[in-house]
Protein backbone atom coordinates (compact mmCIF):
# COMPACT_ATOMS: atom_id res chain seq x y z
CA UNK A 1 0.00 0.00 0.00
CA UNK A 2 1.55 3.15 -1.11
CA UNK A 3 1.76 6.12 1.82
CA UNK A 4 -0.64 8.99 1.91
CA UNK A 5 1.28 12.47 2.49
CA UNK A 6 -0.10 12.28 6.46
CA UNK A 7 0.96 8.69 6.87
CA UNK A 8 -1.89 7.78 9.10
CA UNK A 9 -1.63 4.61 7.35
CA UNK A 10 -2.77 1.41 10.23
CA UNK A 11 -3.11 3.72 12.79
CA UNK A 12 -5.65 2.92 15.31
CA UNK A 13 -8.13 5.63 16.22
CA UNK A 14 -11.02 6.01 18.93
CA UNK A 15 -13.40 8.86 17.76
CA UNK A 16 -16.04 9.57 20.38
CA UNK A 17 -19.54 10.60 19.11
CA UNK A 18 -18.40 9.41 15.65
CA UNK A 19 -21.96 8.21 13.92
CA UNK A 20 -23.08 12.04 13.21
CA UNK A 21 -21.96 15.51 12.56
CA UNK A 22 -18.51 16.35 12.96
CA UNK A 23 -17.50 13.05 14.61
CA UNK A 24 -18.74 11.35 11.35
CA UNK A 25 -16.92 13.54 9.11
CA UNK A 26 -13.59 12.71 11.08
CA UNK A 27 -14.46 9.38 10.97
CA UNK A 28 -14.41 9.36 7.60
CA UNK A 29 -11.82 11.30 7.05
CA UNK A 30 -8.99 9.01 8.73
CA UNK A 31 -10.90 6.36 7.18
CA UNK A 32 -9.99 7.56 4.15
CA UNK A 33 -6.57 8.23 5.13
CA UNK A 34 -6.02 4.18 5.94
CA UNK A 35 -6.76 4.42 9.19
CA UNK A 36 -8.31 2.09 11.28
CA UNK A 37 -11.30 3.66 13.39
CA UNK A 38 -12.97 3.13 16.57
CA UNK A 39 -16.60 4.72 16.55
CA UNK A 40 -17.76 5.38 20.19
CA UNK A 41 -21.17 5.94 19.93
CA UNK A 42 -24.44 6.12 21.66
CA UNK A 43 -26.27 5.54 18.36
CA UNK A 44 -28.78 1.89 18.53
CA UNK A 45 -28.01 2.15 14.78
CA UNK A 46 -24.47 1.39 13.35
CA UNK A 47 -23.92 3.95 10.69
CA UNK A 48 -22.22 3.57 7.33
CA UNK A 49 -19.85 5.75 5.98
CA UNK A 50 -18.47 7.18 2.61
CA UNK A 51 -15.41 5.85 2.32
CA UNK A 52 -13.05 5.05 -0.71
CA UNK A 53 -10.63 2.32 -1.99
CA UNK A 54 -7.95 1.33 0.64
CA UNK A 55 -9.72 2.65 3.34
CA UNK A 56 -8.70 1.77 7.12
CA UNK A 57 -11.47 -0.69 8.73
CA UNK A 58 -14.28 0.72 11.31
CA UNK A 59 -15.28 -1.13 14.09
CA UNK A 60 -18.52 0.33 16.13
CA UNK A 61 -18.98 0.13 19.45
CA UNK A 62 -22.10 1.46 21.50
CA UNK A 63 -20.32 3.54 24.10
CA UNK A 64 -21.95 6.48 27.09
CA UNK A 65 -18.99 8.10 27.24
CA UNK A 66 -20.48 9.48 30.81
CA UNK A 67 -20.01 5.86 32.50
CA UNK A 68 -16.46 4.94 33.56
CA UNK A 69 -17.45 1.13 33.05
CA UNK A 70 -18.77 2.09 29.14
CA UNK A 71 -15.54 3.51 28.33
CA UNK A 72 -13.15 0.97 29.72
CA UNK A 73 -15.28 -1.61 27.89
CA UNK A 74 -15.10 0.24 24.71
CA UNK A 75 -11.11 0.54 25.12
CA UNK A 76 -10.72 -2.52 26.02
CA UNK A 77 -12.80 -3.97 22.93
CA UNK A 78 -10.97 -1.24 20.53
CA UNK A 79 -7.40 -3.10 21.65
CA UNK A 80 -8.42 -6.47 21.11
CA UNK A 81 -9.93 -5.60 17.35
CA UNK A 82 -6.65 -3.55 16.50
CA UNK A 83 -3.46 -4.22 18.98
CA UNK A 84 -3.09 -0.65 20.22
CA UNK A 85 -4.50 3.28 19.87
CA UNK A 86 -2.73 5.73 18.60
CA UNK A 87 -5.45 8.18 19.07
CA UNK A 88 -8.29 9.65 20.29
CA UNK A 89 -10.53 11.93 19.40
CA UNK A 90 -12.96 13.32 22.04
CA UNK A 91 -15.74 14.26 20.23
CA UNK A 92 -18.61 13.71 22.15
CA UNK A 93 -20.76 16.42 23.29
CA UNK A 94 -24.05 17.98 24.04
CA UNK A 95 -25.95 20.93 23.92
CA UNK A 96 -29.28 22.08 25.90
CA UNK A 97 -29.56 25.91 25.47
CA UNK A 98 -31.04 27.33 28.54
CA UNK A 99 -30.91 30.61 30.38
CA UNK A 100 -29.48 31.08 33.62
CA UNK A 101 -32.51 32.97 34.87
CA UNK A 102 -36.48 33.22 33.06
CA UNK A 103 -37.57 36.19 34.13
CA UNK A 104 -40.97 35.39 31.76
CA UNK A 105 -40.96 31.72 33.20
CA UNK A 106 -38.90 31.24 36.66
CA UNK A 107 -37.76 27.78 36.83
CA UNK A 108 -39.89 26.83 33.56
CA UNK A 109 -38.68 24.83 31.01
CA UNK A 110 -35.90 26.66 29.17
CA UNK A 111 -34.37 28.10 32.77
CA UNK A 112 -31.21 26.02 33.59
CA UNK A 113 -31.64 23.11 36.24
CA UNK A 114 -29.59 20.72 38.00
CA UNK A 115 -30.59 17.71 35.96
CA UNK A 116 -29.72 19.63 32.46
CA UNK A 117 -26.35 20.74 34.15
CA UNK A 118 -25.38 17.61 35.23
CA UNK A 119 -26.22 16.10 32.06
CA UNK A 120 -23.94 18.37 29.98
CA UNK A 121 -21.53 18.32 32.14
CA UNK A 122 -21.72 14.89 32.37
CA UNK A 123 -21.05 14.07 28.84
CA UNK A 124 -18.80 17.16 27.80
CA UNK A 125 -16.44 17.27 30.64
CA UNK A 126 -16.86 14.08 32.33
CA UNK A 127 -16.27 11.99 29.31
CA UNK A 128 -13.30 13.80 28.30
CA UNK A 129 -11.68 13.17 31.52
CA UNK A 130 -13.06 9.19 30.71
CA UNK A 131 -12.29 8.66 27.87
CA UNK A 132 -8.31 10.59 27.49
CA UNK A 133 -7.48 8.82 31.32
CA UNK A 134 -8.11 4.99 29.70
CA UNK A 135 -6.72 5.70 26.78
CA UNK A 136 -3.11 7.17 28.03
CA UNK A 137 -2.88 4.52 30.17
CA UNK A 138 -1.78 2.27 27.27
CA UNK A 139 -0.67 5.46 25.37
CA UNK A 140 2.39 5.88 28.48
CA UNK A 141 3.69 2.00 27.89
CA UNK A 142 4.31 2.81 24.29
CA UNK A 143 5.81 6.13 25.11
CA UNK A 144 3.47 8.03 21.60
CA UNK A 145 -0.07 8.88 21.27
CA UNK A 146 -2.22 12.07 19.72
CA UNK A 147 -5.13 13.43 21.84
CA UNK A 148 -7.39 15.75 20.15
CA UNK A 149 -10.02 17.22 21.88
CA UNK A 150 -12.88 18.98 20.18
CA UNK A 151 -13.95 22.16 21.62
CA UNK A 152 -15.86 25.16 20.13
CA UNK A 153 -15.59 28.66 19.36
CA UNK A 154 -17.99 28.89 22.13
CA UNK A 155 -15.75 27.88 24.93
CA UNK A 156 -13.16 30.83 23.82
CA UNK A 157 -15.91 33.65 23.67
CA UNK A 158 -19.30 32.40 24.96
CA UNK A 159 -22.54 31.86 24.11
CA UNK A 160 -25.73 33.35 24.91
CA UNK A 161 -28.40 31.08 26.08
CA UNK A 162 -25.56 28.35 26.23
CA UNK A 163 -24.02 29.08 29.07
CA UNK A 164 -22.84 25.48 30.13
CA UNK A 165 -22.13 24.33 27.45
CA UNK A 166 -19.66 26.85 26.58
CA UNK A 167 -18.48 26.62 30.10
CA UNK A 168 -17.76 22.95 29.77
CA UNK A 169 -15.98 23.39 26.26
CA UNK A 170 -13.50 26.42 28.10
CA UNK A 171 -12.84 23.04 30.54
CA UNK A 172 -11.90 20.91 27.92
CA UNK A 173 -9.64 24.22 26.62
CA UNK A 174 -8.12 23.90 30.15
CA UNK A 175 -7.88 20.24 30.07
CA UNK A 176 -5.51 20.63 26.49
CA UNK A 177 -3.42 22.82 28.26
CA UNK A 178 -2.85 20.94 31.34
CA UNK A 179 -2.82 17.60 29.99
CA UNK A 180 -0.05 18.66 27.10
CA UNK A 181 2.21 19.91 30.40
CA UNK A 182 1.49 16.56 32.16
CA UNK A 183 2.08 13.91 28.91
CA UNK A 184 4.15 16.04 26.56
CA UNK A 185 7.17 14.85 28.55
CA UNK A 186 5.96 11.08 28.06
CA UNK A 187 5.61 11.42 24.33
CA UNK A 188 2.07 12.61 23.96
CA UNK A 189 0.29 15.11 21.96
CA UNK A 190 -2.54 17.17 22.96
CA UNK A 191 -4.00 19.51 21.15
CA UNK A 192 -7.31 21.37 20.76
CA UNK A 193 -10.09 22.06 17.77
CA UNK A 194 -12.68 25.08 18.45
CA UNK A 195 -14.96 24.61 15.29
CA UNK A 196 -17.27 27.86 14.64
CA UNK A 197 -20.27 28.00 12.61
CA UNK A 198 -20.98 25.01 10.45
CA UNK A 199 -23.15 23.61 7.80
CA UNK A 200 -26.53 22.06 9.46
CA UNK A 201 -26.30 18.61 10.41
CA UNK A 202 -28.90 16.38 11.73
CA UNK A 203 -27.82 17.70 14.93
CA UNK A 204 -29.15 20.78 14.77
CA UNK A 205 -33.09 19.81 15.86
CA UNK A 206 -36.42 21.76 15.88
CA UNK A 207 -36.09 20.83 19.95
CA UNK A 208 -32.38 21.90 20.02
CA UNK A 209 -33.22 25.63 17.76
CA UNK A 210 -36.41 26.62 19.31
CA UNK A 211 -34.71 26.34 22.70
CA UNK A 212 -31.97 28.30 21.31
CA UNK A 213 -34.44 30.46 19.77
CA UNK A 214 -36.20 31.25 23.29
CA UNK A 215 -33.40 32.13 25.28
CA UNK A 216 -32.46 34.84 22.69
CA UNK A 217 -36.10 35.99 22.74
CA UNK A 218 -35.95 35.90 18.62
CA UNK A 219 -38.01 33.42 16.53
CA UNK A 220 -36.74 30.21 14.64
CA UNK A 221 -37.11 31.83 11.96
CA UNK A 222 -34.93 34.64 12.79
CA UNK A 223 -32.27 32.27 14.06
CA UNK A 224 -31.62 30.09 10.63
CA UNK A 225 -31.53 33.58 8.90
CA UNK A 226 -28.64 34.64 11.36
CA UNK A 227 -26.97 30.53 10.21
CA UNK A 228 -27.09 31.90 6.96
CA UNK A 229 -26.24 35.25 6.88
CA UNK A 230 -22.24 35.21 8.54
CA UNK A 231 -22.08 38.71 8.30
CA UNK A 232 -20.19 37.93 11.49
CA UNK A 233 -17.82 35.29 9.86
CA UNK A 234 -15.28 37.44 7.48
CA UNK A 235 -14.69 34.81 5.35
CA UNK A 236 -18.74 35.02 4.63
CA UNK A 237 -19.54 31.69 4.73
CA UNK A 238 -20.37 28.71 7.19
CA UNK A 239 -17.79 25.80 7.62
CA UNK A 240 -17.39 22.86 6.10
CA UNK A 241 -17.82 19.52 8.25
CA UNK A 242 -14.72 18.50 5.66
CA UNK A 243 -12.66 20.95 6.69
CA UNK A 244 -12.60 20.32 10.38
CA UNK A 245 -12.03 16.68 9.52
CA UNK A 246 -8.88 17.94 7.67
CA UNK A 247 -7.66 19.82 10.22
CA UNK A 248 -8.49 16.97 13.05
CA UNK A 249 -6.35 14.12 10.56
CA UNK A 250 -3.79 16.41 10.06
CA UNK A 251 -3.12 17.18 14.16
CA UNK A 252 -3.31 13.41 14.60
CA UNK A 253 -0.61 13.51 11.81
CA UNK A 254 3.43 12.94 12.68
CA UNK A 255 2.90 16.30 10.33
CA UNK A 256 2.02 18.41 13.43
CA UNK A 257 4.51 16.85 15.48
CA UNK A 258 5.47 19.74 17.05
CA UNK A 259 2.15 21.37 17.69
CA UNK A 260 1.49 20.65 21.26
CA UNK A 261 -0.89 22.20 24.25
CA UNK A 262 -2.92 24.62 21.94
CA UNK A 263 -6.50 24.90 21.02
CA UNK A 264 -7.05 26.00 16.93
CA UNK A 265 -10.10 27.89 16.37
CA UNK A 266 -11.39 26.87 13.14
CA UNK A 267 -14.11 29.72 12.71
CA UNK A 268 -13.60 31.50 9.11
CA UNK A 269 -12.29 34.30 11.52
CA UNK A 270 -15.47 34.83 13.66
CA UNK A 271 -14.42 36.39 16.83
CA UNK A 272 -16.62 38.04 19.30
CA UNK A 273 -15.99 41.63 17.62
Amino acid sequence: MSKTWLELENKTVIVTGGASGIGKAVVEEFLNNSANVVVADMSSKVPEFEIKENSGKALYVKTDVASFESVNEMVSKSKEHFGKIDILVNNAGINIPRLLVDDKEPQGKYELSESVFDKIVNVNQKGVFFCTQAVVRDMLKEGSGVIINMSSESGLEGSEGQSIYAATKNAVNSFTRSWAKELGKKGIRVVGVAPGILEATGLRTIEYETALAYTRSITVDDLRAGYSKTSTTPLGRSGKLSEVADLVCYLASDRASYIHGVTYNIAGGKTRG
